[in-house]
């Protein structure tokens, strides 16, 4: 087993040498301040039998989480995806998928996956602007990763040494922000990732040591700050590996990097139109500061997204929001769609889409130099439409649409791809929409919970007051129903009767006397 454990300090935060002491044995981190990204790297034979076995005929297996509260994306763990678990770019069958994180049991809030043919979306792309992408999506909403926990405590923590120590590692999961499972084919290796923006109260406290003589952990402490080049980032502080190294060492280096946090003032916000009725209209709110142009290289074009992740219960009107009408989108602030998949159709009622949603690639509207306001934020609105849901008692049901994430992307024609960073994620579902050269600036989310409810309004099935009750709609429908079988039966009368009697009266052929 690999481990690396990075902390990130703000630049200029205290830090004392007692806070992180290294030893032949182990690291002993005392009320440490500082983001973490643990990343724990596995082989095959670390791995139980049953989930050996599919990993081994798998191609690729890519899995993003993020949690439904807010958190700071520092650098160089700056890139976001919206709350839930994603799937991109993944061949992996829903059976694991229902195992290591649940199964949906009728409250959206788990694993509603019957095979990749039918509940994977395949991105199509509407620009020759961005890559081709023939990967598979799925989505779900996961507020939670108790499942998970559970499974690498029951399978993975009870083959190795030092269970107890893996089980309370386990543990450190439910309060990540965010977690990536990577399976790599060609080392076959499985990979787990959390990050968390903050340390509990009183700071990091923690004894790192090795739970197996073969293990190698690498610890790093450091500080991340804006690069001499813009694609770069400059990180700088300590580095040791326990067992190997007899004190931390100091370091310095270069990181280039497609994704950067915008100065905290960035932000963005998410609203809904009320009452949300069947047509709700998300509002993307801008303030001025965040649609300055980021600070690419000079060569760099770039230009405003958002990329959403919708559930089965919501969805665009291609037609509608894709269209070239100048009208249509200066009153949206919309610039184009560049790319959607998943689920378009406009008729079919949430009950008969077996696909979880779909995911779509907005470019926004700024203002000109001229017109832009200061004072005010910039909105962008983009038009929506609710599936019919499966009736309910108060008639009324939840549909929560996860917040997209908002970014500036910045590309350029020159050929070739960016340096590789240890610590920049892929596979997050839009960067591979861009090109290779392409540099990601996250706006912030403005808000403490990151998913938004709406109320759905939905077939009443509880007896009351109301006209449109369901015994009251059941009744209705039956008797037009039968009015309408009636009135055909009647009009098929009508006319076989009308066929009868022109057929009794066939005309006599005329008779003529002879004269002689």
């Amino acid at each position: 087993m690999k481990r690396r454990i990075t902390f990130i300090q703000p630049l200029g935060a205290p830090f004392e040498p007692d806070q992180a002491v290294l030893s032949s044995s182990n690291l002993a981190i005392r009320g440490l301040d500082a983001a973490r990204h643990d990343r724990i790297t596995l082989g095959l034979d670390d791995l139980p039998e049953e989930l050996r076995n599919v990993l081994e005929s798998s191609h690729a297996l890519h899995l993003r989480w993020a949690a439904e509260e807010h958190f700071d994306a520092i650098a160089p763990f700056s890139s976001r995806v919206s709350p839930g678990l994603h799937a991109p770019n993944s061949d992996t069958l829903c059976s694991v998928l229902r195992t290591v994180f649940g199964a949906d049991e009728g409250d959206r809030n788990g694993v509603d996956c019957t095979s990749p043919e039918k509940s994977f979306t395949t991105p199509p792309l509407r620009s020759t602007r961005f890559a081709t992408s023939t990967s598979l999506q799925y989505y779900t909403r996961l507020p939670s990763l108790q499942t998970l926990v559970g499974f690498i405590r029951r399978t993975i923590c009870h083959q190795r040494q030092g269970g107890a120590k893996c089980h309370d590692h386990a543990d450190t999961l439910l309060m990540a922000d965010s977690v990536d499972i990577d399976y790599d084919s060609t080392s076959h290796t499985l990979a787990i990732s959390g990050f968390w923006s903050s340390a509990p109260t009183g700071g990091w406290i923690e004894d790192i040591g090795r739970l197996a003589a073969d293990d190698k952990i690498e610890i790093g402490l450091l500080g991340v700050e804006p690069g001499a080049s813009p694609d770069e980032l400059k990180a700088g502080g300590l580095l040791g590996s326990i067992g190997e190294d007899k004190k931390l060492m100091p370091t310095m280096f270069h990181l280039p990097s497609r994704h950067h946090p915008f100065a905290e003032a960035n932000t963005y916000s998410i609203s809904f139109s009320q009452p949300t009725g069947l047509h709700p209209e998300m509002s993307i709110s801008i303030p001025h500061s965040a649609l300055q142009q980021p600070p690419a290289p000079k060569d760099f074009t770039c230009a405003l997204h958002t990329y959403l992740t919708l559930p089965s219960s919501v969805f665009i009107d291609q037609y509608q929001v894709g269209t070239d009408d100048p009208l249509f989108l200066q009153e949206h602030n919309l610039v184009a769609v560049r790319a959607f998949s998943g689920e378009t159709d406009l008729e079919a009622p949430d009950w008969a889409v077996d696909r979880w949603g779909s995911t779509w690639l907005l470019e926004l509207a700024t203002p000109s130099a001229d017109s832009a306001d200061p004072a005010s934020n910039w909105t962008s609105t983009i038009p929506m439409h609710l599936r019919y849901l499966n009736p309910s008692e108060s008639g009324y049901r939840s549909a929560a649409v996860p917040w997209p994430v908002v970014f500036w992307a910045c590309s350029t024609e020159e050929e070739g791809k960016m340096g590789k960073n240890p610590f920049d994620r892929i596979n997050l579902g839009y960067d591979e929409l861009f090109g290779p050269r392409t540099i990601f600036y996250q706006l912030h989310p403005a808000s403490q919970h990151l998913v938004e409810e709406l109320d759905v309004p939905v077939l009443k099935l509880k007896d009351g007051e109301g006209l449109f009750q369901a015994r009251n709609i059941e009744l209705g429908t039956s008797v037009v129903i039968v009015l309408g079988f009636l009135w055909i039966i009647w009009r098929l009368a009508r006319v076989v009767w009308a066929t009868g009697l022109g057929a009794n009266e066939v005309k006599r052929p005329e008779t003529h006397e002879k004269k002689e």
